[in-house]
């Protein structure tokens, strides 16, 4: 990979001594910051219960956007790193990460663009870059991650680091071995640390081929649910749901049904196009993500979940926090 400071360092140089590091998660969160800990000279070890094709994060469209994350300055903050981060990753084709211009859909008079700051280069949509029926939006350039080849590349990263990977479910962080651990489970986090905080948010979607869109779409205050358009280069991500407590991870046609019909309306390109795939995720949901450095039972633990719906979006950023936390 082309050299970039270290292809951007992610958190400060600094002296640290080399401890042994265990990470509980496999997903893009867990991956992210064993990858950081290891360039930060720690060895690490990532225990995991899915095979990284099986986790919550595979589902993902993963356009970058801080989706249901709280709070907002630390989100922006973290945000905006991984922004950097992917940006230059964008560079590297073998990454799966891609730039892409896209719209977001407003149907409120004065929008919250709380998220735009980070944001370089966003504006107004001018009439013909918003979808039918749609009364304004703004228009941005953001990375898409087609996340079946970048967390392959993420894994292969991790292993040329020295990270070394273990199947199995952890139910006890006492049986956890290292001098430190990094909890980044998603929803199985909340309950190793005793903290009932953590609810699961649904999210259904389908995976079409691809017309030729270059462009993609989000509209969270669709009348109907939220609708986003994803497109990948060799399918297009359509959603969505945002269920909050349901668990189940079973796709309903029903659901698919009313996704298509709204992505269809906004993206009439889409008619037509064939089902590739279908998955239905279960989101991290938490009133505000927790990031912090705690002792359990006498051995410091850093805990790092609670993404909701933006877990890729903060991935690089969140690291970079664990790094300095260990």
């Amino acid at each position: 990979m082309t050299d970039r400071a270290g292809w951007i360092r992610t958190h400060d140089a600094y002296e640290s001594t080399p401890l042994d590091a265990s990470v509980v998660g496999g997903g893009v969160v867990g991956l992210t910051c064993a990858l950081e800990l290891a360039r930060a000279g720690h060895r690490v070890r990532v225990f995991t219960a899915d095979p990284v094709a099986a986790t919550t994060s595979a589902v993902a469209a993963a356009l970058w956007f801080p989706y249901r994350a709280r709070p907002v300055d630390a989100v922006l903050r973290w945000a905006a790193l991984s922004l950097d981060v992917f940006t230059f990753l964008a560079e590297d084709r073998t990454t799966g990460v891609a730039l892409r211009p896209g719209t977001v859909v407003h149907r409120t008079p004065e929008p919250d663009l709380w998220w735009s700051p980070g944001v370089p280069g966003h504006r107004p949509a001018t009439d013909d870059e918003l979808p039918p029926g749609a009364p304004a939006g703004t228009r941005c350039t953001l990375p898409v991650v087609d996340m079946a080849r970048y967390l392959p590349w993420l894994l292969t990263a991790c292993a040329d680091a020295g990270v070394q990977l273990e199947g199995c479910r952890v139910t006890d962080l006492d049986a956890v071995p290292g001098d430190v651990v990094v909890l980044a489970a998603g929803l199985r986090s909340g309950p190793l640390l005793d903290d009932a905080s953590c609810v699961p948010v649904q999210g259904q979607v389908v995976r079409l081929s691809d017309p030729g869109l270059t462009g993609w779409l989000l509209d969270e205050e669709h009348p109907d649910g939220l609708t986003y358009v994803v497109p990948r280069g060799s399918d297009v991500v359509c959603g969505g749901t945002a269920v909050e407590g349901a668990t189940g991870t079973d796709p309903d046609p029903a659901v698919e049904a009313a996704v298509l019909r709204r992505a269809c309306a906004l993206v009439p390109a889409l008619r037509g196009a064939r089902v590739l795939s279908r998955a239905v995720g279960l989101r991290p949901g938490r009133p505000t993500v927790r990031l912090e450095r705690v002792v359990h039972h006498g051995r410091p633990v850093v805990a790092c979940y609670g993404h909701g719906g933006a877990g890729v979006t903060l991935s690089w950023g969140c690291a970079a926090d664990v790094a300095a936390l260990v």
